[in-house]
């Protein structure tokens, strides 16, 4: 089983499937790291393997076809054509999985990327709309349930290839579109195509089942199927040569859906079954595994036995029909299967009778293949001798049901007529033998279809409503053989069928995809290249057609046949001469689209005809006991034994036989029929090796299944168009790096996409540019590789140098450092040498271990306190246990007093034990009964539960029966009156068969007058030969009557197809009309579309400056909040170190603890220095940059002030143009209440012409459904005439019989007479002559009844045909009539309608040019708009810069007036100023938005963890500076320092923590300064192109700017006036500052006071910008809604797009131009409510924005609700409880009444059972009294049915005929009246809709008008939202800078 493995137990989960499917990376690291050079490494053809060998190209041209290469493979040089050598794909594909994506698509690639993935275990490779599977001869778990989770509802590109991808394709295709898919595996005997196809049914199965529980009554569709598998494989699965269970049956399997994707059945259609194989098997193969089977034990439990059945021996070699290959298969297990088999016949409900005859005919067809034939005489006569039950021919005689001896004559001796006669034919022995072949080849054959047909029937659900169907063909692929016959052409035909079905769909489907695209492409129908082949074979002289007629020509031999075939076929070029190498006498070649193929027409008229003895059928049909047998062959016309019978009768009709290719053809017809009406699904299987070693490869084996499969021709035929394609972003992305900067220099892709291709000189010729695709032509993609591969390489060797540099660079500091150290470490030893004889030195090096060493008093003190606490805890101890012993001692007193009262008062307690005990004993009694009572309560209730539904089940059986009883009384009573009929009739029955008996006395009486009879009859069979002459007379009249009306009925349908065919041009031209206003229509909503995503873009970049400045904002305040605390936070650093000194100077200890922290601090301390540092250098760049800023912003100003200038002529134009739009707007106003009206009309309109609509395609149908009964009618009346026909030719064969038995008579009588005058002289002789006589008169008393009965029919059919010639002549005369006057009708009015029509033709065209015109004027006026359009979009692009500009210079005026009012703090300032120049940068590049997210959160994190830091520092100096003041002032003992001492080392361990988290923040947020400075440099590299670019510009622009420089130089001068008042206030500051650190030195406890203050202040202002936060972001929501909204409008715009491209399509379909009107108006409608959405939304954003001001009151009151609805719901929850007491009180009440009902319910239930049992014995008396009378009156009804059914045949017949041909006249008559009327209306609609249509049209394009102007409109709205949105924020900045003054 194909990469099968089973699922695993329950609780054990499925295996991982991952490395079945996907390549792994180690696998994509080899592959990369294969060495590959893009113009050298090619592929070569291997001779040794078979496939081929990669190698080095030295010399040679590939383009050359005709050049010679020489390519090396190691050291080894070879010589190929440039045609044989193909290049090597780059290892981007290997193992690509798509191998239309290979860039070069040559068959060498192909089997290379086939082999490795199969090598690595994946199976699945898609070949574009292939999907391929090689068998892998192991079981993988690729068909898991795992494996079906990873392919539900995905799409086949989402996932890796799997055969499961194609079948959910395919199950989605049809849920989706309602389409019926169809699924085509092909391969080769041993390719895995039915486990592919069992795996298809798993998945659908699974997939529409769903993980729901199966009911326990049906059967799910799966388990059907695999009911069915056992049955159809050991009937149609045999051994071949390379495969053991071989499939060799062609199946199409369709599985039926309902509409909600629910199984609702399936049904099994087989083709070419190999009859072949049931009589002939080669040395290596076997027949079919049922005739081994049945020989098999588990057979002997079967019934009696099947071998004692079927009459078989245990012998297999005594079968030559299934013994000439081999017996045995060691991978199948016969016994196992017979089981299996027998299973599936039960489950499938087959009968046991039809079981066993099943097997029967199965023996039946093995035993044929003993019965052996000799010669007898010299005449080559075939005979059997042994005939007897025990041999050959007995047996299967036994088996079939029939004699032996009439089966074997039938065979040795069949009749055949000739002429009017039978006569026995004799057969020669070989003769004989082929007879019996084909006689077991037919009934093997229609055995299997009865079981397909069976199996059918379980596997549909009559319950469920079939929608579509999924389907899979599972067909053998095609075959080329050594020796290739009749069966190789057939399937090969029907693969070449199948392969131009592929090469249609397929490039129809790519076709589309480049039309879709907008490629320039020219379609191709590559489905026609296989079109001569078929041609070749389906012409009326073709390969099928001489076939045919060969057969049913007697004399035809293979040789005339070929003579045929080369004479009709020779000239044509597919038609070849043999060149088969291993069948030396093949006959002819013919070229498939896979290969040449040779073959060999030896015995292939035989295996047409398939002959089957007609004879040895009418033995079977007639005598057979078998009623299977009898069912097989009904529809076979056999042969009539003794006389003409009902079957006979239908034996001209049918005795001709269908042969098989006619079948064959018919069957082929049908299911190309169903294929194109499917959605199409191809699965390739291959065998991969021919010994079936998993992963092993044989090269010419897979190409050759390559070609043959039609895999290579899929690939041509991509050759041809653009295989290769990708997405624009996948484009990008990976070729980018070719050039950045073309592919950023326009946002369409295209542009850039060509900027790009043609920078690289990459020819256009190699490519096409789609709306979302590139496409590229095979091998094209290789070339942009190597230009890529290119860049890769320098830029990774220049990463491999820096690398090297790095490490080499470590290495480098080292020795460099070392060198440095050694030169220190010599200088130290020099000053030691130098100072180690000074005595200065010499005591510091001696005191120095002295320093830090503890004091011995001090802890022998510690321990003396030590001590003494321990001391105090063990005395406290010892007092507690002193205490406890006391009252162990109270307790032990207590304990013994007790005991004294419980002894003096133990004789009373003894009462009332005795008391106890008796009352527990009374108890355990009651339990035990109340036990007991509870039991047979129990019983009894189960018993009344059981008797109810018991009672339940009898009344329902009762009513039954009731029914039963009523509806079998009503039948015995029609029983009763058919009865007293039937015995009437048969009454008169017997009174007609005495009286035949009578007859018959007098005939036997009247022998001796058979001269006189004789010579009679002569005479009657004149009269007789007369009437027949005359009969023939009429009916040649009737046949010329019938020709004329054939010929005058082909006129009318010629006249009718011409008159179709120029409607259809008409209809045609008006189509390609409609489309190209169609395409005109969609490339004006194109324009629209892209100017309404132009204005889009605009409001967004908009939208997104507003957000950027609100940004802004919040980060100033932000900077702020970090301002003030650095100050405190240094404020408190110097009381700190302060505080440090004073304590040093005073404790030695505390001062180097304190030394260790100032350390840390000092460093902490030069981190920040280093910060302000390089702040200082950044604040210095960036007044560099302020100033350059300041130069551009003069002369942006000057360009200003000319934009300015252009703004207002532009304003004064737009103003203008807006009072002309306003004067517009009123003729629109005016207009729009008219087309509202018109619109309603066209509405009304639309409605008439929808049902107009609908009546008339309910009308054509109707006109459909009359034609094809007309059709129909036609056909039965020919039938009709030809068994008219067909009986005339019986009766005369019946009187050329009678004649015979006449002329037999005379014979007889003349040698009676001889005899006795001859044979007088013994007794002897005169007693067998007797004899003789006897025998003789009783078969002529039997033929002379039969012959009368034949001559009454006889007559009775005269008088029909007379009657029936009658009717039919009236009929002619009517229909001839009818004719002319329709001929009449044509003449006169078709001809007038025809010009009518032309002129209707000549007026459409006129107005399409009319339209065509208008469409040109109006794209004229379009492009004029755009031309405005696109100079309004600039003026305004100029003014958004302007716009920018004047927001940055206010944005740096005030952070001037910021900086003046905080000019203590330099640094801050700058900081800020960085953080906003980093704003503006975000604001610039908007591409790093969601980084810029990222950082705020970030930052708000460590400002988190700053304000942490700073208050634990806050706290640290507040003590800090306790404990100096404490120090200070003195007055502490050194035990208390020592306390202080070690709490300040904890608080110094946590000092030390939070030191090193600040720490950690501070290097976070210099990274993060360290990225800002980053995207400064790359805004600074920004900004200078873009002065560069602009420099330019403003150089003319300056001389026009004069006047406004002055206007800017007073406003500095105003700003410098600010900064002189500022600086004054910053001196008053600073005096306040002064007064305010004297206070502070003076009184601390006020200073405690203000920083409370300050701290309340501080948490009110955070509050407040909490709430102000709160407000940005709901007005941030307002703005994402707003975007949402906008995302929304695009949706709907698409949708409108996606609505339109659908309009076109159905426009395409030319079937109906009614649908294109509703499409119009839905449209209409469409845009309506867009406009609708649209200006809701508007008013809805306004509220919104009005709302906002008022959800803080909002809030606040539904708080107070809130609690007010706190306090109900307290209230309620009281009154509740209340109310659950009273109902708990009510349900006590309750359950006392239930208990008295069911003691009362039981009482009656005891009564009621009663009852019931009495009634019950009655009643089954009476039903089975009325079982026995209704079965003796059913075997009377049966009987009585039999008998009246002859005679009701008949009569019925007779009066369907009348009936029918009456009704068929009236209904032509009728159908001819209303088709005119038809035609007339149609063609007043279709003028009425092209008027309808134009009118539709104009409105739709006002309506486009109008909503061009709402979306100016609506364009408007937004920007003045967004202007009040910019100045609420400038509000609001500035009342955040006015609340930030007074600190």
């Amino acid at each position: 089983m194909p990469g099968h493995i089973k699922l695993t137990k329950s609780g054990q989960p499925d295996p991982d499937p991952t490395e079945f499917l996907v390549p792994s990376v180690e696998m994509k690291r080899a592959d990369q790291q294969k060495p590959y050079d893009s113009k050298k490494s090619v592929w070569i053809p291997d001779p040794k393997s078979g496939g081929y060998r990669e190698g080095c190209l030295e010399s040679g041209d590939l383009e050359d076809p005709g050049s010679k290469c020489i390519v090396s493979v190691g050291h080894e040089k070879f010589t190929h054509k440039a045609s044989e050598v193909g290049k090597v794909n780059p290892p981007k594909f290997e193992k690509c999985e798509d191998m239309v994506n290979l860039t070069f698509l040559n068959d060498a690639s192909v089997f290379w990327n086939l082999k490795t993935r199969y090598q690595a275990k994946m199976i699945h490779t898609y070949s574009g709309l292939f999907v391929v599977v090689v068998n892998p001869y192991k079981r993988y778990p690729l068909y898991t349930h795992r494996v079906a989770k990873i392919y539900l509802g995905k799409r086949r590109n989402e996932v890796a290839p799997h055969l499961w991808a194609i079948a959910e394709t395919a199950y989605r295709g049809m849920l989706n579109n309602s389409k019926n898919q169809a699924m085509l595996i092909t391969g080769e005997s041993g390719a895995g195509k039915t486990e592919n196809t069992k795996k298809v049914i798993t998945y659908l199965a699974m997939v529409a089942t769903g993980s729901g529980k199966k009911s326990e009554k049906k059967v799910s569709l799966e388990d059907q199927i695999v009911a069915t598998n056992p049955i159809l494989e050991s009937y149609g699965n045999a051994k071949t040569s390379r495969n053991d269970n071989s499939s060799r049956f062609g199946k199409f399997i369709r599985i039926h859906f309902t509409t909600s994707g629910k199984l609702a059945g399936c049904d099994i259609v087989s083709y070419l079954l190999e009859k072949s194989r049931i009589t002939e098997q080669q040395e290596v193969e076997r027949s079919y595994h049922i005739f081994y089977q049945l020989l098999q034990p588990y057979g002997d439990g079967i019934g009696g036995g099947l071998k004692a059945k079927c009459h078989l021996s245990s012998d297999i070699y005594d079968y030559t029909y299934v013994s000439q290959g081999k017996t045995k298969v060691d991978s199948i297990d016969d016994n196992e299967e017979l089981e299996f088999t027998e299973d599936a016949f039960n489950v499938l409900g087959f009968e046991e009778q039809e079981k066993f005859d099943c097997y029967m005919l199965t023996a039946a067809v093995m035993t044929f293949g003993g019965i052996e034939f000799k010669t007898k005489g010299r005449d080559d006569q075939a005979e059997c001798e042994h005939s007897g039950p025990d041999t050959f021919p007995g047996k299967a005689a036994a088996l079939c049901g029939v004699e032996s001896g009439a089966m074997i004559k039938a065979f040795c001796k069949p009749r055949i007529k000739v002429g009017t006669e039978w006569v026995t034919k004799g057969q020669s022995c070989e003769q004989a033998t082929n007879a019996v072949g084909g006689i077991a080849r037919a009934i093997f054959d229609r055995v299997f279809k009865w079981l397909i047909e069976k199996c059918n029937d379980t596997l549909i659900d009559p319950t469920l409503k079939k929608n579509n169907f999924c389907a899979v063909l599972d067909i053998a692929g095609f075959e080329i053989f050594e020796y290739n016959g009749f069966e190789q052409i057939s399937i090969n035909f029907v693969n070449e069928k199948l392969q131009q079905f592929f090469n249609h769909h397929m490039f129809v489907v790519e076709q589309e995809e480049y039309v879709k695209e907008g490629i320039d492409w020219e379609m191709v129908d590559f489905g026609m290249d296989l079109q001569a082949a078929i041609v070749m074979f389906e012409k009326p002289m073709g390969l099928w057609a001489i076939l045919e007629e060969e057969s049913l020509f007697p004399k035809a031999t293979d040789k005339s046949f070929e003579e045929k075939l080369k004479a009709s076929l020779g000239k044509l070029p597919i038609f070849l001469k043999p060149q088969s190498k291993t069948d030396k006498h093949a006959h002819f070649a013919i070229s498939h689209y896979a290969g040449i193929v040779s073959y060999n027409v030896t015995g292939w008229l035989e295996k047409n005809k398939d002959p089957v003895n007609d004879s040895v059928v009418e033995v079977f049909k007639s005598s057979s006991s078998i009623e299977l047998l009898v069912h097989l062959w009904r529809d076979h016309p056999g042969q009539p034994s003794t006389a003409p019978k009902d079957d006979g009768k239908k034996k001209k009709k049918g005795g001709g036989g269908k042969t098989v290719s006619s079948v064959y053809l018919v069957s082929l017809g049908e299911l190309m029929q169903t294929l194109h009406m499917c959605e199409p699904h191809f699965v390739r299987c291959l065998v991969p090796n021919t010994h079936k070693k998993p992963g092993d490869v044989e090269p010419p084996l897979i190409m050759h299944q390559l070609t043959c499969n039609g895999v290579l021709e899929g690939i041509r035929i991509c050759m041809r168009g653009f295989p290769n394609r990708m997405m624009y972003p996948d484009f990008k992305i990976r070729y980018a790096i070719l050039g950045s900067a073309e592919i950023a220099s326009s946002n369409d892709n295209k542009t850039s996409s060509y900027a790009l291709l043609d920078k690289i000189q990459f020819p256009r010729e190699r490519y096409r540019l789609g709306h979302t695709l590139v496409f590229f032509r095979a091998g094209a993609l290789a070339f942009l590789e190597e230009k890529r591969d290119d860049i890769v390489i320098r830029l990774v060797r220049f990463l491999q140098g820096e690398a090297l540099k790095f490490i080499r660079n470590k290495e480098f500091v080292k020795r460099r450092d070392q060198r440095d150290l050694i030169k220190i470490c010599q200088q130290q030893f020099r000053k030691y040498a130098a100072l180690r004889d000074w005595g200065w030195f010499i005591i510091i090096q001696k005191t120095r271990p002295l320093v830090g060493l503890p004091n011995p008093q001090e802890e022998l003190r510690l321990l003396e306190e030590k001590s003494r606490t321990t001391y105090d805890s063990y005395m406290e101890q010892l007092n507690t246990k002193d205490r406890l012993l006391q009252e162990n001692l109270t307790i032990v007193e207590e304990t013994k007093a007790l005991l004294k009262q419980i002894e003096s008062e133990q004789g009373n307690i003894s009462q009332y034990h005795e008391k106890q005990a008796r009352v527990s004993a009374e108890k355990a009694e009651l339990e035990m009964q109340l036990q007991e009572a509870q039991e047979t309560l129990a019983k009894k209730e189960a018993n009344r539960i059981q008797s109810a539904t018991d009672k339940k089940t009898l009344e329902a059986e009762c009513t039954v029966v009731k029914k039963d009883i009523s509806n079998l009384e009503i039948a015995i009573e029609k029983l009763e009156q058919e009865k007293s009929n039937r015995d009437f009739s048969i009454r008169s029955l017997n009174e007609e068969i005495t009286g035949r008996d009578e007859l018959i006395n007098k005939l036997n009486k009247e022998k001796k007058r058979i001269s006189e009879t004789s010579a009679k009859a002569s005479d009657d069979l004149q009269e007789a030969n007369e009437k027949l002459d005359h009969l023939i007379m009429i009916k040649n009249k009737l046949e010329n009557t019938l020709d004329d009306l054939e010929s005058s009925l082909e006129k009318e349908k010629r006249e009718r197809t011409n008159v179709e065919k120029q409607r259809r041009k008409v209809e045609s031209d008006l189509k390609v009309a409609q489309e190209t206003v169609t395409e005109l229509e969609r490339l004006q909503k194109d324009l629209e579309a892209a100017m309404v995503k132009k204005d889009k873009e605009f409001s967004i970049l908009s939208g997104k400056l507003d957000n950027e400045q609100g940004l802004i904002s919040k980060a100033k305040q932000t900077v702020g909040e970090a301002q003030g605390r650095i100050e405190v936070l240094e404020e408190e650093l110097e009381s700190e170190r302060q505080a440090r000194s004073k304590a040093e100077r005073q404790r030695s200890d505390l001062s180097r603890e304190l030394e260790n922290l100032g350390e840390r601090l000092n460093e902490a301390g030069g981190a920040t220095a280093a910060q302000i540092e390089l702040n200082k250098k950044r604040v210095a760049e960036v007044s560099k940059l302020r100033k350059d800023l300041e130069e551009c912003n003069i002369q942006h100003e000057a360009t200003m002030i000319s934009l300015k200038k252009k703004h207002q002529d532009a304003v004064a134009e737009m103003t203008e143009q807006v009072d002309q739009l306003t004067k517009m707007k009123s003729k629109i106003e005016k207009d729009k209440t008219q087309i509202f009206n018109e619109i309603a009309d066209v509405r009304v309109a639309t409605d008439e012409v929808n049902r107009s609509k609908v009546s008339c395609e309910k009308s054509y149908r109707h006109l459909i459904s009359q034609l094809n009964l007309e059709n129909k009618k036609i056909e039965k009346s020919n039938l009709i005439l030809a068994d008219f026909e067909a009986c005339k030719r019986r009766q005369t064969t019946d009187n050329a019989e009678l004649l015979q038995q006449l002329q037999e008579l005379e014979n007889a009588t003349n040698m009676m007479v001889r005899v006795n005058s001859g044979l007088s002289s013994t007794l002897e002789e005169q007693k067998r002559m007797v004899e003789d006589e006897s025998k003789e008169r009783i078969c002529l008393l039997g033929k002379y009844r039969n012959i009368e009965h034949e001559v009454d029919k006889l007559k009775e059919n005269l008088e029909e045909e007379v009657s029936s010639k009658e009717n039919f002549k009236r009929q002619l005369l009517k229909n001839q009539s009818e004719a002319d006057t329709w001929r009449n009708k044509y003449e006169v009015e078709a001809v007038a309608k025809a010009e009518e029509l032309e002129m209707s033709k000549l007026k459409v065209q006129g107005r399409l040019s009319e339209s065509q015109n208008t469409i040109e004027h109006l794209n004229s006026k379009l492009i004029q708009l755009e031309n405005a359009k696109s100079k309004l979009t600039d003026d305004l692009k100029e003014m958004s810069i302007q716009l920018d500009q004047a927001q940055i210079l206010n944005t740096s005026m005030e952070k001037k007036a910021k900086q003046f009012d905080r000019i203590v703090s330099e640094w801050k300032v700058k900081v800020g100023g960085l953080s906003v120049e980093l704003d503006v940068a975000q604001n610039e590049t908007r591409n790093a938005s969601s980084e810029l997210f990222g950082l705020k959160n970030a930052y708000d994190e460590s400002i988190h963890q700053l304000d942490e830091a700073r208050r634990e520092n806050k706290n640290l100096c507040t003590e800090i500076k306790d404990i100096m003041d404490q120090i200070s002032e003195g007055g502490r003992s050194i035990h208390e320092i020592d306390k202080i001492r070690k709490r300040l080392e904890g608080e110094k361990i946590e000092l030390e923590t939070a030191l090193s988290e600040a720490e950690g923040a501070l290097e976070h947020e210099e990274n993060k300064v360290l990225r800002a400075q980053l995207e400064l440099t790359q805004v600074k590299q920004e900004i200078e192109r873009r002065l560069e670019e602009k420099d330019l510009e403003f150089s003319l622009t300056k001389k026009t700017f004069a006047n406004e420089i002055d206007g800017m130089q007073k406003a500095l001068e105003t700003e410098t006036k600010n900064k002189v008042e500022a600086f004054r206030m910053k001196k008053r500051l600073e005096t306040d500052v002064c007064d305010l650190d004297s206070a502070l030195e003076h009184a601390n406890a006020a200073n405690i006071e203000n920083q409370k203050t300050i701290k309340g202040i501080q948490l009110q202002l955070r509050n407040v910008q909490t709430q102000l936060e709160e407000e940005s972001r709901a007005k941030e929501v307002a703005r994402d809604n707003l975007l949402v909204a906008d995302r929304k409008g695009h949706a709907n715009q698409n949708a409108l797009e996606e609505a339109r491209t659908l309009l076109d399509q159905t426009e395409r379909n030319r079937r109906l131009t009614e649908q294109e009107l509703a499409d119009t108006n839905e449209t209409l409608g469409e845009l309506t409510c867009t406009n609708q959405a649209l200006t809701a939304a508007k008013q809805k954003y306004e509220n919104e924005m009005v709302s906002l001001h008022v959800d803080l009151d909002e809030m606040t009151s539904e708080a107070r609700l809130s609690e007010e609805k706190a306090n109900r719901a307290m209230i309620d929850a009281a009154r509740l409880s209340d109310e659950l007491r009273s109902e708990q009180e009510t349900a006590s009440l309750f359950e006392r009444d239930r208990k008295l009902l069911e003691a009362q319910v039981k009482d009656s239930q005891i009564r009621l059972d009663e009852t019931e049992q009495n009634i019950l014995k009655g009643g089954r008396k009476a039903v089975s009294k009325m079982e026995t009378r209704i079965r003796e009156l059913e075997s009377e009804l049966e009987a009585e049915n039999r008998r009246s059914s002859d005679a009701q045949k008949n009569l019925r017949k007779s009066e369907r005929k009348i009936v029918e041909l009456n009704y068929r006249i009236d209904e032509d008559r009728k159908n001819h009246e209303q088709m005119q009327g038809l035609i007339d209306q149609l063609q007043g609609k279709i003028r009425s809709y092209k008027k309808q249509i134009e009118e539709a049209e104009e409105i739709a394009a006002l309506n486009l008008a109008k909503f061009r102007q709402t979306e100016s409109n609506l364009s408007e709205c937004i920007e003045q939202a967004d202007l009040n949105e910019q100045a609420l924020s400038k509000m609001k900045l500035r009342s955040r800078c006015s609340s930030l003054v007074p600190q």
